[in-house]
């Protein structure tokens, strides 16, 4: 049997991406050759990603941490659309947006998709090497600052028109509470509350949110709530798909709450996705 190389046997840090970055930086995404302005306008993008914090069965009691005085949410939706595009033309229509990262954590992401999606493989990676290193896995923060810090070693290519916009949502074991996290180009961190949407919908996503969202929403309330304001993002944003019922292709959505991180079905999405163009059978706008 050969031997592993010296790296793989020497002491070092619990980062896997410290350990790739003195071994072999050539495979850190953000040590990729720039390219011009030009190429980076045919490089397929996605949009758009939602996520709803739900459930609040402690009346607030549990401790959580949270902008909302007693509020401590219990899980938390994420979803997004599945086209991507490149210029004017839909370059994918199934494209997959929302990832598991961890037993209580998931991502979704928008931008340039090929990097945001190899980003998300490595920090899931970052975050099993860390679990398997120190024997516990990291805090619910200091994911949420690792994935910041790729983010940040990302600047170079993000400036050159090539950004990775993450939404990063988890369940907190030790607050016992589900929080969201959005992002900057830079790698700022920033906690949101109730609910979030990034990407070209997010505008009006973020608005249909505004709407559709109310304290104390269960699981299935949640899914209504991301499935309708990504369709309420399609409406009115091109780089935003809807839900496809001649393809039956739906959003992909991810549930987070002390359960742990689980994807929802294409059959539990159809079912909620056909049950919202029923509501809207007459009614386009989802006028209430």
């Amino acid at each position: 049997m050969t031997a592993l190389p010296p790296e793989f046997r020497a002491p070092g840090s619990s980062s896997f991406t410290e350990f790739l970055g003195a071994h072999a930086p050539d495979l850190l995404p953000g040590n990729r050759v720039l390219p011009t302005a030009a190429g980076a306008e045919l490089t397929p993008h996605g949009t758009t990603i939602v996520a709803v914090t739900f459930g609040d069965p402690a009346g607030g009691a549990g401790g959580g941490r949270h902008v909302s005085e007693g509020y401590a949410p219990q899980g938390v939706v994420l979803a997004g659309d599945r086209r991507a595009t490149l210029g004017n033309l839909i370059a994918s229509r199934d494209i997959r947006k929302v990832f598991l990262t961890d037993a209580h954590t998931a991502v979704g992401i928008a931008g340039t998709a090929g990097i945001a999606t190899e980003l998300v493989r490595l920090f899931a990676v970052e975050l099993e090497h860390y679990e398997k290193v120190e024997g516990a896995p990291l805090s619910l923060d200091g994911k949420a600052n690792r994935l910041a810090t790729l983010l940040r070693s990302n600047l170079g290519l993000a400036l050159q028109g090539l950004a990775v916009v993450p939404l990063f949502v988890g369940y907190d074991t030790r607050a016992h509470v589900a929080r969201v996290f959005g992002y900057d180009v830079a790698g700022g961190c920033y906690e949101e509350h109730d609910h979030h949407g990034v990407g070209s919908g997010a505008l009006f996503a973020r608005g249909a949110l505004k709407k559709l969202w109310r304290r104390g929403l269960d699981e299935p309330a949640a899914v209504r709530v991301v499935v309708e304001a990504l369709h309420d993002a399609a409406d009115d944003d091109a780089a935003t798909g809807g839900p496809d019922v001649g393809r039956r292709i739906w959003p992909t959505v991810a549930v987070v709450d002390a359960g742990g991180a689980r994807l929802l079905s294409d059959a539990e999405v159809g079912d909620v996705v056909a049950a919202l163009v029923e509501d809207r059978r007459d009614n386009p706008g989802g006028v209430r």
